[in-house]
């Protein structure tokens, strides 16, 4: 599992400079901020909003930060072409709001700017709540997203960032180095009164979409082609992710840890995975459907499909707590269908006998194939 990197100095250049002044927009004394679609970059501050105007396409210059108090609106149909490479990133920070109102047939696309377009091309999209994380302590503290001045975490489980409905972020996981680089949605202790719904994660370099703690209810998630893991969640995530297809992907369909320095940290990650399709797909890798590590934490899944992958669900002996919540009834899968598994269903050899039922699964509604509800806003299905 990598982890979103922010450029500390690009963030410290930020706090010195407005939108207004960054991107060439302007701003009126309401504090409504009219963005430079040919240079879109800057910082929204407290009292500050905008909204993009779909009939425009918008070239993501540099990177764009909306901090507390502020928001962006991102209306049906609005195009962002990142052309900035790793320094191209959205991040919204704890209290700032992002509303990103796409349609099923008009969604709102983050993409490349290049002609060619590949993964890592730019940055992605970063979200930052107030919703617990066990990344900084078990008490509420706060943690900060690594090499970053961004904090997330703490107390309020149901705080909202905003609403995200209907978007497509494409081409993203630009590198800062071999271990540090973007995923396509990085969610960073983003809490249950955000709206996340209908998001596609197209050609990411690392992984999809990643959940570091919170309690953000994620729904009908489209993952394809991830080069790392399609889905992460980790750092005491307690939320839920329903109705998720996952396609062509180097690791694991679902790779899912309590906590990388420390196994047994509370909170513990406690996620609910309902109606679920992971397809090995044609990219190459020779991972596994579901990877519980690091701690494991609590798994409900339900109605789980698995297809084509060397392992079902991957659980490593020496890690002793991940085990243990198997053995403990901490994780259980029922119904759950593995189809053409070439390896084991589960590497899991403790005595719990029942932790998972086999039986049939719909998985996202369709089976391995792309279910009815992605029709319309996704791309390569």
């Amino acid at each position: 599992m990598k982890k979103l990197i922010l450029s500390t100095l690009a963030i410290a250049a930020l706090a010195f400079t407005s939108c207004s002044r960054d991107d060439n927009s302007t701003e009126t004394p309401s504090g409504v901020v009219n963005i430079d679609a040919n240079d879109f970059k800057g910082t929204l501050t407290s009292g500050q909003t905008t909204t993009l105007d779909p009939s425009k396409t918008y070239k993501l210059t540099g990177s764009f930060v909306v901090e507390a108090g502020a928001s962006l609106t991102i209306p049906a149909g609005t195009r962002i072409e990142a052309v900035g490479g790793t320094s191209s990133y959205i991040a919204v920070a704890q209290d700032g709001l992002i509303y990103i109102t796409g349609t099923a047939t008009n969604p709102v696309v983050m993409t490349s700017g290049k002609t060619v377009k590949a993964t890592g091309d730019w940055g992605g999209l970063v979200i930052c709540g107030r919703a617990t994380t066990n990344k900084g302590g078990s008490n509420g503290e706060t943690a900060t997203a690594e090499v970053s001045d961004l904090t997330y975490g703490g107390t309020e489980n149901n705080d909202s960032s905003g609403v995200i409905k209907y978007l497509r972020v494409e081409y993203t996981g630009a590198a800062f180095n071999a271990d540090k680089e973007f995923n396509g949605i990085s969610l960073f202790g983003v809490g249950s009164g955000t709206t996340f719904e209908y998001i596609q994660a197209y050609k990411s370099g690392d992984d999809g979409i990643e959940f570091f703690g919170g309690a953000v209810n994620a729904k009908y998630l489209v993952a394809l082609h991830s080069e790392d893991d399609a889905l992460d969640f980790a750092d005491g995530f307690t939320g839920s992710i329903e109705y998720a297809y996952v396609k062509d992907v180097a690791k694991a369909g679902i790779e899912g840890s309590n906590n990388g320095d420390n196994g047994a940290a509370l909170p513990s990650t406690n996620v609910t995975l309902k109606n679920i399709s992971l397809v090995k797909g044609a990219l190459a890798g020779q991972e596994h459907g579901m990877y519980i590590k690091e701690g494991g934490g609590k798994w409900a899944g339900q109605n789980i499909y698995i297809q084509d992958f060397t392992k079902g669900i991957k659980i490593n002996s020496s890690d002793i707590p991940a085990n243990a919540s198997v053995t403990n009834g901490f994780v259980t899968f029922s119904p759950i269908q593995f189809s053409n598994i070439s390896g084991d269903f589960s590497e899991y050899t403790g005595p719990n006998t029942t932790y998972m039922t086999q039986g049939t699964a719909t998985g996202a509604g369709n089976n391995g194939d792309t279910p009815i509800w992605a029709a319309g806003w996704t791309t390569g299905l």
